[in-house]
């Protein structure tokens, strides 16, 4: 099927547009939030950039909306309604994010509609948002095996967070103190140039990498010690299952999704800080102990977030969609929640 979706979130994506469909991206020569296209990333041939003009004639048999602006804008780009019914565009959409208001009373932007999908790609998101009439089911991520990159080789704690400083207590920056007491850290990720100061630590308590391109932020970020995920909110950052996926162990914060992605003997996952902190510093100073935590971490990531899987949930869910509307797909994702509970246990 064709498939038309705007470049978003392009973790996610990476993984989406791998499947067997034929995906359009809305491209424009300004680029930006709505034409930003591949944005020169390595996908497949199946996937096209558009421009939106020509949206009208490519024949689009479902759109996967990210932002609820991208109802009004998809509609007027097609010149069909979406939703269900004669003439209309059957519609998934995709919520990445945990709710930020009214927590745990937040009402879900498309809880009055009952002809779009709602698929969540965490269970913590399904059951914090209020989505109403809507249908809704849950797909859990599916990453890109990085490969086992792990070597561990510095003894410091690798961080991967963008917008630090002005997103401060959702990230956990004002945690990395306590965490810089374990080991040295390295922070990765966009906009992180002020974080040293901000946080008064030196030289030889922070290194800001910075942003760098993907295969190389995971050689990079493997060779540090531990993956630390000080994040107190978020809907589940890919770049936690993709460090475990290198071979990484991990200590993370037990918040939102946290405590099912993270499996006991892959490092440790607390909301008390005296404990994450004592792990990372017994993990940092043992090797050994490290590459088994992190050996166990890959196990368990490749098993509950690997590519086939989640392609596999996305196609039935999206033939669903296709042949007996939103809420026949609302229960065809499969079992995989089930079956990883089992093995998180």
């Amino acid at each position: 099927m064709k498939i038309l979706l705007w470049h978003v979130h392009g973790g996610w994506a990476d993984a989406f547009v791998r499947g067997r469909h034929e995906y359009l991206l809305p491209t424009t020569p300004a680029g930006g939030p709505w034409g930003l296209g591949r944005a020169g990333r390595d996908w497949p041939e199946n996937v096209r950039e558009v421009h939106p003009d020509d949206l009208r004639d490519a024949d689009v048999d479902l759109v996967v909306l990210q932002r609820t602006d991208e109802l009004a804008e998809a509609e007027r780009f097609l010149g069909r309604r979406l939703g269900t019914g004669a003439g209309r565009v059957p519609a998934v959409f995709v919520e990445h994010n945990a709710p930020r208001e009214s927590v745990p009373n937040s009402v879900h932007p498309l809880s009055g509609r009952d002809d779009v999908l709602v698929a969540h790609v965490t269970a913590f998101n399904s059951l914090f948002w209020d989505c109403g009439d809507a249908p809704t089911v849950t797909i859990e991520h599916g990453v890109v095996d990085p490969g086992p990159l792990y070597t561990g080789e510095r003894a410091r704690l690798g961080v991967v967070v963008n917008e630090p400083v002005r997103r401060w207590r959702i990230t956990g920056s004002d945690l990395l103190p306590r965490f810089a007491e374990a080991a040295p850290l390295d922070v990765f990720g966009m906009g992180a140039d002020g974080l040293p100061d901000a946080l008064g630590l030196g030289a030889d308590s922070m290194t800001v990498v910075g942003d760098l391109p993907t295969a190389r932020l995971h050689r990079r970020l493997s060779e540090c010690r531990v993956y630390l995920h000080p994040i107190r909110w978020t809907s589940l950052g890919l770049s936690l299952i993709e460090a475990m996926q290198a071979g990484m162990p991990v200590v993370a914060l037990a918040t939102t999704e946290a405590y099912r992605a993270v499996p006991a003997r892959a490092g440790a996952v607390s909301t008390d800080l005296d404990v994450l902190v004592r792990a990372a510093r017994e993990l940092v100073a043992d090797p050994d102990a490290a590459r088994a935590a992190g050996e166990v971490a890959r196990a368990h990531a490749l098993e509950r977030y690997g590519l086939g899987r989640f392609l596999a949930e996305w196609d039935a869910v999206l033939e669903a969609v296709i042949a007996d509307g939103p809420r026949a797909a609302a229960g065809a994702a499969g079992t995989s929640t089930s079956t990883n509970e089992r093995t998180n246990a």
